[in-house]
């Protein structure tokens, strides 16, 4: 008999079901059969769900708003693949290095509705973005705001200045963990309102910048939408521009307890508080990143033991070097075998990876059916700084991204080989010879 998603937790991908064998099914592929073909860990990302999410967000702007942009956010999952599809869907981007630019422009993205942000951009990365002509630069600081004028003068050609906005820090922090909560005063990002003033005053007389508008974003993973409408009401105050980008953050849910706004009503607030306070005439950016990604994807682990002590400690072949938010931030996550995911269960356990750390458990106290070595161990949600945050603690090789949709599976990142981690290896001169 086959079961449907309502069964399962609402954090699986879209279109997520257990099929007439008892496993989960993913993208119309069987788990079981992806681990068999493609090792474990493996992130697995449900194509469907990717451009669902993308639809979702441009149809809740569209249907409330003339002129807008919406962006993806892409350090959360900065795979070609993933920009290249949401390219196809008609996002724009933004960036936050020249890496995450160099990816975007490889995946697809036109430069122009590509966006450079950061803290703490190099004149390397500020001469790439100009050189590839894109759209906005979003300036942190006066010290940055005189390095890009620099720049643009030795770059631009006269009469053709570089499109800039500043970044506001609001004064407003959402209800979220410390290291993603941005729109605080204390806040290494951006401009505080009075410097954003003095900013403001610069830009009029340089001639090789065009001040466009303002950027506000507050922090990551929200579950509050009041926080926006309080940042909206704060940047009003510093005059009136054309473009407003008022970030990302929309939350997404992790396990079954969590349930964030839906897209319609984020957009909701923003563009309410955007009419309300700003106008409607105005063109509006949008930058999500983690409600975009997070839930098109799980990874699949190997359980490679199970030991009892004073807890049950379920083992499996990765863990933070495959997804470190549970170590950054304590971030919770769901757990289920994948041939028997409505089965009871019943085992309560810690689910630890295979790091030489006692911090490296990707799910405490969870609740797994029987779990016995040789399971496959699905985690969804992963979608979101699973990958962006790989590395190779322990000289573990990073996971494949292996894309599904309608019953068929690829790969579009490979596997890390141990030949890859010594790649970058240069040959030493011997003693005596330098």
């Amino acid at each position: 008999m086959t079961a449907t998603a309502s069964e399962l937790s609402h954090v699986y991908p879209l279109g997520t079901r257990v099929n007439d064998r008892g496993r989960l099914e993913l993208g119309g592929c069987d788990a079981v059969e992806l681990a068999r073909e493609f090792g474990t860990p493996a992130y697995i990302v449900v194509e469907d769900d990717l451009r669902s999410r993308a639809r979702a967000f441009v149809d809740a702007v569209a249907a409330r708003h003339k002129d807008f942009d919406v962006l993806f956010a892409s350090k959360a999952f900065p795979c070609t693949a993933v920009y290249r599809l949401l390219a196809e869907e008609g996002l724009a981007c933004d960036v936050a290095s020249g890496g995450e630019l160099a990816l975007a422009l490889s995946g697809g993205f036109d430069a122009r509705r590509t966006y450079l942000h950061g803290n703490a951009k190099s004149a390397t990365e500020l001469r790439q973005a100009l050189g590839a002509g894109v759209g906005h630069v979003v300036l942190d600081s006066l010290h940055e705001l005189e390095r890009l004028a620099q720049i643009a003068d030795e770059l631009l050609p006269p009469g053709h200045p570089q499109e800039v906005l500043i970044r506001v820090t609001p004064d407003v922090a959402g209800d979220t963990h410390s290291a993603v909560s941005t729109g605080q005063a204390d806040s290494k990002f951006g401009f505080s309102v009075a410097q954003a003033r003095e900013a403001i005053d610069r830009l009029a007389t340089c001639t090789s910048l065009e001040l466009v508008g303002l950027h506000a974003h507050i922090g990551s993973q929200l579950f509050e939408l009041e926080p926006f409408r309080r940042a909206v009401a704060t940047i009003a105050t510093l005059g009136d521009f054309p473009v407003y980008n008022l970030g990302g953050g929309l939350g997404a849910a992790y396990t079954a307890s969590q349930h964030p706004p839906s897209v319609e009503d984020y957009v909701e607030a923003i563009v309410g508080a955007l009419h309300s306070q700003l106008g409607a005439d105005k063109r509006l950016l949008l930058e999500p990143g983690r409600a975009l990604v997070a839930n098109s994807t799980v990874t699949l682990y190997t359980v490679e033991s199970v030991k009892r002590n004073v807890s049950t400690w379920v083992a499996v072949d990765g863990g933070m070097s495959d997804n470190l938010r549970p170590m950054l931030y304590g971030s919770p996550y769901e757990a289920l075998i994948a041939d028997r995911p409505l089965a009871p269960a019943a085992v309560a356990c810690h689910l630890a990876g295979k790091h030489c750390e006692s911090g490296d458990v990707i799910a405490r106290d969870v609740r797994l059916a029987d779990p016995a070595p040789g399971d496959v161990v699905v985690t969804p949600a992963t979608g979101a700084y699973g990958y962006a945050l790989a590395n190779n603690y322990n000289g573990v090789p990073r996971p494949p991204v292996v894309f599904c949709s309608g019953g068929a599976a690829w790969v579009v990142v490979r596997r890390e080989t141990y030949a890859d981690l010594m790649s970058r290896d240069v040959q030493p001169l011997p003693p005596g010879s330098r």
